[in-house]
């Protein structure tokens, strides 16, 4: 059973790793899951990944019902009409606005006129993208964090026009998911990926200038100031294309001081783009 102050019927637009880890946070608290993709071929790796993930967490002692009981409200569909009955709905398709735009449209023509639709977007507006709905009220932001399982933070991002109810069934939804819920309002890069990417940006221009190695980098904020992780293997999580697309955003709308560094573009134009490819700012083989 989901907990009474998660929704029943959870819908999940895009299976890739972010889509995964947030549909995985809402099966094994009780929720039953739709997760939709493109193609028949997405729809496979996301139901695998979202197993394995499911898996990993009865390892650790996680789950209160086995895994076929958790698996079984599970179900892959590559039909967005199919989110008709969701109570909640979060996109978690690329960093692309038209794409956004464009989905989330689609998922707000068919969601009961009650049901929440809500954006993974780590930095687009909210505002922006609530303007190109017919409900904003009922839109917000579920910043959620990456590896999603292992996260306990989910970032409630409230545009001007979100219902003032709504932000607090997010953090009540927040807190029974196990994680804890950062309000902020609508700005670009919010305060996660705005801060995150501003330390990220300078450990980059460090390792081009020649500092210190990017091992060494991310050693001295993890033992020097108790990050989990370092900068810029947080960086290679993420994927530098990814950190690349939000740093090209905040340069356009907070100025030059979220410039890419040369060795960012020129590590993702090289296709090294972190732990996905193999290569980032270290090798993951």
């Amino acid at each position: 059973m989901a907990s009474s102050t998660l929704p029943a019927r959870v819908g999940v637009l895009g299976g890739g790793r972010m889509g995964a880890g947030i549909a995985h946070a809402f099966l094994i608290n009780g929720c039953d899951v739709l997760v939709v993709e493109r193609d028949q071929g997405a729809a496979d790796a996301a139901t695998e990944r979202i197993a394995r993930s499911v898996k990993a967490s009865n390892e650790r002692g996680l789950l209160d019902s086995p895994v076929d009981e958790v698996l079984e409200r599970l179900t892959l569909s590559l039909e967005q009409q199919d989110f008709s009955d969701r109570e909640l709905v979060v996109e978690a398709v690329p960093e692309i606005w038209d794409l956004k735009v464009s989905s989330l449209k689609n998922i707000e023509s068919v969601l009961p006129a009650d049901a929440v639709l809500a954006s993974n977007t780590s930095s687009l507006s909210i505002d922006g993208l609530a303007e190109q709905l017919s409900s904003p009220e009922r839109f917000l932001g579920l910043h959620f964090f990456n590896p999603v399982p292992a996260s306990t933070l989910i970032e409630v991002v409230v545009g001007k026009r979100s219902d003032a109810d709504l932000v607090s069934r997010a953090q009540e939804w927040t807190t029974a998911l196990g994680k804890t819920p950062v309000v902020v309002n609508d700005a670009p890069g919010f305060a996660s990926s705005r801060l995150g990417l501003a330390i990220a940006l300078e450990a980059m221009r460090m390792v081009d200038e020649g500092v210190a190695s990017a091992e060494d980098i991310d050693n001295a904020m993890v033992l020097g100031y108790k990050h989990p992780t370092g900068p810029l293997r947080t960086t290679d999580i993420v994927g530098l294309d990814v950190r690349l697309g939000i740093a090209e955003y905040l340069e356009s709308t907070l100025g030059e001081r979220f410039a890419p560094p040369q060795i960012l573009r020129d590590k993702v134009a090289r296709g090294e783009l972190g732990r996905k490819s193999g290569r980032g700012f270290f090798d993951w083989d």
